[in-house]
């Protein structure tokens, strides 16, 4: 009776997590938002979560939508793409070295202003791989909350503002679907291929520990698969909608119990390293800029 009272009970969490976070993006998207989906459940799922709401997503759910994510993500390879390659090795190796300046120029910020031990703020200060910088930390029992909010504030500002500012500046134009995809329907064969390959690369990686695998995996696979024109279908628009708002309760969950006095110390200590971070990435952006034929709203993304 027990067990079936906490099952009833995580069904309604997860039903009200899922609706918060849905609203948020159908609204976001609805206004024209840039990357609304994920934006706008970001949002409301973090806001939920601090006004005392329960916002959960099952792990093994959440796993299998990242692997769409990244799947989705390797749609926008194209033939086309893999000839413009050549530009690629310069503009990856500034990629590497400004996630590396990002990284240093944090931590200090955070060590030297905020005074967090050096390890919290090294898990903190590292781009993408939330998941895996939250299991470091669980491990060697650093701050879990502090990283959380700084690595949440980045995602939510990068996903909310940044899109935004660009869109605001000419920088960047709306989303546009992958192009030369045709329905599943029509190629159901290239399509279990695509999904097959993409979800035995992403399980493979994670069970080997790499960081980020159960995205990178299926990115690559898709991309390369796409890029070389071996398959031309895509992900449903629904699902990769629903992707995009488990992402997002994945980062806003991150914010459940936080008391109002620590989350305002944790914001400010996000803000000041998100503004260090972005006035790092511009510095390089305007480097590639300089050096690639590359325009700077794709740059800055990157």
């Amino acid at each position: 009776m027990i067990l079936n009272r906490s099952r009833l009970r995580r069904s309604r969490d997860f039903a009200e997590s899922v609706a918060v976070a849905a609203t948020g993006g159908a609204l976001f998207d609805a206004a024209g938002f840039p990357a609304g989906w994920l934006a706008g459940a970001m949002l409301f799922a973090a806001l939920a979560a601090l006004a005392g709401r329960p916002v959960m997503i099952p792990t093994w759910l959440a796993r299998a939508f990242f692997i769409a994510i990244g799947i989705s993500l390797g749609t926008v390879a194209t033939p086309q793409t893999v000839h413009g390659m050549a530009t690629w090795p310069l503009s990856i190796a500034l990629v590497c070295l400004a996630m590396a300046c990002v990284t240093a120029a944090t931590v200090a910020f955070l060590v030297r202003v905020h005074r967090w031990d050096v390890a919290t703020a090294i898990l903190a200060s590292m781009p993408g791989a939330l998941s895996q910088v939250m299991v470091l930390a669980a491990e060697r029992r650093l701050d879990l909350r502090a990283i959380a909010v700084v690595q949440t504030t980045r995602v939510v500002v990068l996903a909310i503002g940044v899109p935004a500012v660009l869109a605001l500046a000419g920088l960047a134009g709306p989303s546009r679907p992958p192009s030369g995809t045709i329905a599943i329907a029509d190629a159901p064969v290239e399509f279990l291929v695509l999904v097959m390959a993409s979800v035995a690369a992403g399980l493979a990686t994670f069970r080997l520990g790499f960081s980020g695998g159960l995205v990178f995996a299926p990115m690559l696979v898709s991309a390369l698969l796409h890029g070389g024109d071996f398959v031309h279908v895509a992900l449903p628009g629904w699902l990769v909608n629903a992707a995009m708002v488990a992402l997002g309760l994945v980062a806003g969950a991150r914010f459940t119990n936080t008391p109002p006095a620590e989350m305002v110390r944790h914001f400010r200590a996000a803000l000041g390293a998100f503004v260090i971070a972005i006035l790092v990435t511009a510095a390089f952006a305007g480097v590639a800029v300089a050096l690639l034929p590359i325009g700077l709203g794709d740059v800055f993304v990157a």
